[in-house]
């Protein structure tokens, strides 16, 4: 048997904020949604294919002491598909967790954009290779630690 990641399901706070935040920087199309008082939530696909739910069920910010989720990660295919995510992630006003495009440990040539959503859920768009000559943040600990 074997497994891969489905569709990530995200509580979020205000389910209209976190829609535009997550069309706007990835470019998700959203597929469908609930109105429904209590009930709301919306469907974001990329190339018809599900890849992330919002769920308007929370209230505060995500907390990184607390047991679950970490931080999630998306693979783009090259550093100019990071940077072009950045410069929409500046305009968002998102907070950067690293100045810009940094790689996820010395010497290594992934690397990419650190960021929160607007509920505070750490996230990162990485490339596979071609941030290699930018020093990481950290020479002790990968950066996706968000340490």
């Amino acid at each position: 048997m074997s497994f891969q990641t489905g569709h990530v399901g995200l509580n979020v706070t205000d389910l209209d904020k976190s829609k535009e935040f997550y069309t706007r920087v990835f470019g998700f199309t959203l597929a469908g949604e609930s109105h429904e008082d209590g009930r709301r939530y919306a469907f974001l696909t990329q190339d018809g294919t599900l890849v992330l739910t919002l769920w308007q069920q929370s209230a505060g910010r995500f907390e990184a002491a607390r047991p679950g989720l970490h931080h999630l990660s998306f693979q783009v295919a090259d550093l100019d598909a990071v940077r072009r995510a950045e410069t929409v992630i500046r305009e968002v006003g998102a907070t950067l967790y690293h100045d810009g495009v940094v790689p996820h440990r010395e010497g290594a040539s992934s690397g990419g954009v650190f960021f929160a959503d607007p509920d505070g859920i750490r996230l990162e768009i990485f490339a596979p290779d071609g941030a290699g000559d930018r020093p990481a943040p950290s020479s002790e600990a990968p950066t996706c630690g968000f340490f």
